[in-house]
């Protein structure tokens, strides 16, 4: 297969045609698939967590239904890193890939670990920047880009009709932690021969300017260290290895032992250690038990919560009810993380339990300690005045962000001979590339699927959802009236069930539930009884553990809390 020429579609080639089943106009679910003939390619496939409005629901998938279309015809996964957006979904996808799964080491080994977890078996392919392999029709070429984790790829698609260039989520940062710099090296050679088609991460086109390197965190949590007399608790993304990596260095630098909490956080961390992607003088990590036997200034904990997730570690220690982490006045929480949109109100629950204690959280509005791993408006700019290709398609972002990215595609490409030609198709429109140039050809199936537990429901039809509870295992509303003040129950629980039977005394096990609630109630401390969002996981959980054990069955648990 040869390139073709610079900006042509090459002619009487076999037509190559793409279709994003998930990760336009949206946050997750990133997921392209690339088909020539009876093969397709599948470039990366990610899940989304759901919102406040999906109670019950765990993770959310994109719909397969092409992919069962295409039965026997996809012949390989490929992945650009190891984030959830574009890796959570592989457990799903995986039943309908008749090939390999493609990926750097450190993102093989974040997914191997899920597909263990979910029992679900791969035949992985590992691969390093500038390897090239054959799918069929294909010659899939991986090219080194730096975000916020080590790892990562764009991947570039040799296809009879041209190169389909696909960046991944990327920033241009010169300083990585790892010193493995940006390939615009081969981006620009591929530039020059010719690129058909250039999809471009559009997360932070908004931003003016160039994201901030990595490494440039160092002076803030300098800073924070200098200053913090006490212990320091950093709250960060488990898969965020080079925040970790920087922490880390600061650490050892004012002499404080680490100690990682968390299970995301402790996994994470081996597994990076194993691959060499974390750095660690002997000595300085201990393990959570041993943090009350150290002086609270020779300390420093990494922690995962930042999101406010109820039953993370962060969480547990705001509320004092973490086994082996405690906070006092005088130590300091910082929050190494940008607020996923829909998290701000748990964060903020988080923050005020943590004040509560006489203990100060630091953010990224008062100190540098948190830079994004995406590009800004300059680095867009690069990636489009390198690759200069004949059409451009902005991916992941709202709709906002690719309609902004596909403006500055033509600001930066829209004069000369040949001006790009800019696409912004949906989820499920087919972009078909031939001889004679790029059209939107059609539309498949696209979607939300929405995994409860080991439990499937439909997207888009919440009573079809419900009714697939019902049938199955059901549905309890425990309801419970507390005082916001107090924390103290207010009349008696009780639990109102549909759909849910058991023999041969139904009325005793909710009788016994609402006991339970109770129990869990008076069993929690006053600022998890004032939580809502915290009380109410506690009761989901040891509900849906008693019913379990008691009926064998799994009901949808959704706790209602009425502050009084």
């Amino acid at each position: 297969m040869t390139d073709s020429a610079p900006h042509q579609p090459v002619a009487g080639a076999p037509a190559v045609e793409i279709v994003a089943l998930g990760g336009f106009d949206e946050f997750g679910l990133h997921m392209l698939a690339v088909s020539c003939g009876e093969t397709t390619i599948l470039i990366d496939a990610g899940s989304m967590f759901p919102d406040d409005d999906l109670p019950g629901v765990d993770l959310i998938v994109p719909d397969l239904s092409y992919l069962e279309e295409r039965r026997g015809q996809v012949k390989a996964l490929v992945l650009t890193h190891g984030h959830e957006d574009h890796v959570g979904a592989v457990p799903y996808v995986v039943p309908h890939v008749d090939g390999p799964v493609y990926g750097t080491a450190l993102t093989v080994a974040f997914v191997a670990r899920k597909l263990e977890e979910h029992e679900v078996e791969a035949r992985f392919e590992t691969v390093r920047p500038r390897d090239v392999v054959e799918i069929g029709p294909f010659r899939v070429e991986f090219l080194r880009v730096t975000h916020s984790m080590p790892d990562c790829v764009a991947v570039a698609i040799h296809t009879p009709a041209g190169v389909i260039l696909h960046t991944g989520d990327f920033k241009i940062d010169q300083t990585p932690p790892d010193g493995e710099l940006f390939d615009l090296h081969r981006f620009a050679e591929l530039g020059a021969r010719g690129v058909l088609a250039l999809l471009s991460d559009s997360t932070n086109v908004d931003r003016p300017g160039v994201t901030g390197a990595e490494v440039s965190v160092r002076t803030g949590f300098e800073e924070i260290l200098g200053s913090t007399e006490g212990k320091v608790i950093v709250g960060a993304f488990a898969s965020s290895l080079y925040r970790m990596q920087v922490v880390l260095d600061v650490a050892v630098e004012f002499e404080r032992k680490v100690a990682f909490i968390g299970r995301g956080m402790i996994e994470n961390s081996l597994l990076a250690q194993r691959l060499g992607h974390l750095r660690i003088p002997t000595g300085t990590v201990i393990r959570d038990v041993d943090v009350a036997s150290f002086p609270a200034q020779d300390v420093l904990c990494l922690a995962t919560g930042s999101q406010g997730e109820a039953n993370a570690a962060l969480s547990r220690i705001a509320i004092d009810d973490h086994r082996h982490v405690k906070i006092t006045p005088g130590d300091t929480v910082v929050l190494s993380a940008r607020a996923i949109p829909g998290n701000e109100k748990a964060i903020g629950r988080v923050i005020n339990h943590i004040a509560r204690r006489g203990v100060d959280v630091i953010t990224d509005a008062t100190h540098h300690i948190h830079v994004s791993g995406h590009g800004s408006a300059e680095e867009l700019k690069l990636v489009l005045s390198l690759v200069r290709p004949r059409f451009f398609i902005p991916v992941h972002g709202e709709y906002r962000q690719r309609a902004r990215h596909a403006r500055l595609a033509g600001e930066v490409l829209g004069g000369g001979a040949m001006p790009v030609t800019v696409l912004t198709p949906e989820n499920g429109e087919v972009v078909r590339f031939d001889e004679h140039g790029a059209t939107v050809t059609g539309l498949v199936t696209t979607g939300r699927v929405l995994i409860d537990g080991t439990r499937v429901g439909e997207v888009g039809d919440m009573v079809l959802r419900d009714r697939r509870h019902l049938a199955s295992d059901g549905v309890l509303v425990p309801v419970v009236a507390i005082n916001r003040q107090t924390g103290a129950i207010e009349g008696v629980p009780e639990v109102i069930a549909r759909g849910f039977v058991t023999a041969p005394e139904p009325e005793a096990v909710l009788t016994e539930g609402a006991a339970l609630i109770a129990a869990v109630i008076e069993g929690a401390s006053i600022e998890e009884r004032t939580d809502p969002g915290l009380i109410k996981e506690k009761i989901r959980v040891e509900l849906r553990r008693f019913f379990k054990k008691r009926t064998g069955r799994r009901p949808m648990v959704l706790p209602v809390v009425l502050e009084i």
